[in-house]
């Protein structure tokens, strides 16, 4: 009786790691950080933690919700929480800087701490792997720039927010602490 439970105990704990590793593929993906070249791996960095993913701009209208989002990471990074940036020039050259000025300019004008990652494409033919599945799983590419991508603890998106929604919109703070809150 003991071996037939101990046996069922062990497919059990396979089937979750299987159910795991197929929700985790959408952030199985290495980009380098925006202040250094280090190639991270966010499904290991970020194994578990509810994610905010934002195509950000330094030289546009909504470029003031750095400063949301950085309160945002800060507010629940000691939940699990994290934003992850990816600055992006898609959208009429909004983001024209290279990757230090965006580090310098992100840093000193709005304190900015919540990891940043390299500059990348995140429409059309040219978007990178994470944000063709973002735009797959969802439904909807970013119609601009600060389009706001929750992820939850199992590596799965859950919500997408246009740029017009701010950091602090109910909606979206009231995603956040769902996700924070199904995870314990």
């Amino acid at each position: 009786m003991i071996r037939k439970y101990l046996k069922m105990l062990g497919f059990v704990a396979l089937a979750g790691l299987a159910n795991s590793a197929v929700a985790s593929d959408l952030l199985d993906q290495n980009y380098r950080s925006l202040a250094g070249k280090t190639e991270i791996n966010l499904n290991k960095t970020y194994a578990g933690k509810v994610l905010l993913v934002v195509n950000t701009a330094s030289k546009c209208g909504f470029t003031p919700q750095y400063e949301g989002l950085e309160a945002l990471q800060q507010k629940y990074a000691s939940r699990g929480f994290s934003v992850l940036g990816f600055p992006s020039n898609d959208f009429k050259g909004q983001e024209p800087g290279s990757e230090a000025q965006i580090q310098e300019f992100c840093t000193l004008t709005y304190g900015v701490k919540f990891p940043m990652f390299e500059k990348v494409h995140v429409i059309g033919d040219q978007a990178t792997p994470l944000y063709q599945s973002l735009t797959r799983e969802t439904g909807h590419a970013p119609g601009w720039n600060f389009h706001k991508y929750l992820i939850n603890r199992k590596g799965e998106v859950v919500a997408d927010f246009p740029s017009k929604v701010t950091p602090d919109d109910p909606a979206l703070v009231a995603a956040i602490e769902r996700e924070l809150q199904a995870g314990r």
